[in-house]
């Protein structure tokens, strides 16, 4: 299990938790630390949400020792804090290039923070076109586009770095179950050892 972490960028959000906007970034680190408190096995400390005690924890524990926490965006905190903490990064989509510039920077901070290389996903809005060579069309977070564009878009991806893309199929057009079959026959066999 991972956990997707994020200060929140939504101002509409804020006064039904009755608390100001422009302090989620400062909150957002505090609630990063209480969650790596949490998952440790005696959990003590002290911050702006409380400190656990009389024997409180949080169940279940992280198998792996660490609940892995990716960094959503910026979320309000500096690159170099994100590279120091974030066991991971979700980035948004863009072209290519601007990715691989994004990817070159995180790496460069994970060094300088002495971390060996963590993960960078990011999600992917798709509308399957069912021509397999229709060209890019633009659409919120993604693309319409045929499956030809999309095995090269992602295996540029690949190529620049980015471990993860979750694709999302909230806009797509054509029938959900044969959009499956075509991406698991076309495209999971080109990302699969």
């Amino acid at each position: 299990m991972i956990l997707g972490v994020a200060s929140g960028d939504r101002p509409e959000e804020y006064p039904a938790l009755n608390l100001p906007f422009e302090h989620r970034g400062e909150r957002f680190r505090d609630s990063f630390h209480y969650i790596r408190k949490m998952s440790s096995m005696t959990p003590e400390f002290d911050n702006a949400f409380g400190h656990p005690g009389a024997g409180m924890d949080m169940l279940p524990k992280p198998v792996s020792g660490k609940l892995p926490l990716l960094i959503t965006g910026g979320s309000q905190q500096d690159p170099s804090w994100n590279a120091e903490n974030g066991d991971g990064w979700m980035i948004y989509p863009r072209d290519v290039s601007t990715q691989a510039q994004i990817v070159h920077g995180w790496r460069e901070r994970l060094n300088e923070a002495g971390r060996p290389e963590q993960p960078v996903m990011q999600p992917l809005y798709i509308d399957l076109s069912p021509d397999p060579d229709a060209p890019p069309q633009p659409i919120h977070l993604g693309f319409r586009a045929g499956i030809r564009y999309l095995r090269l878009y992602l295996k540029s991806l690949e190529e620049v770095g980015i471990n993860h893309v979750a694709l999302n199929l909230r806009f797509n057009q054509d029938d959900i179950e044969s959009t499956l079959n075509t991406l698991a026959e076309d495209i999971l066999p080109d990302f699969t050892g």
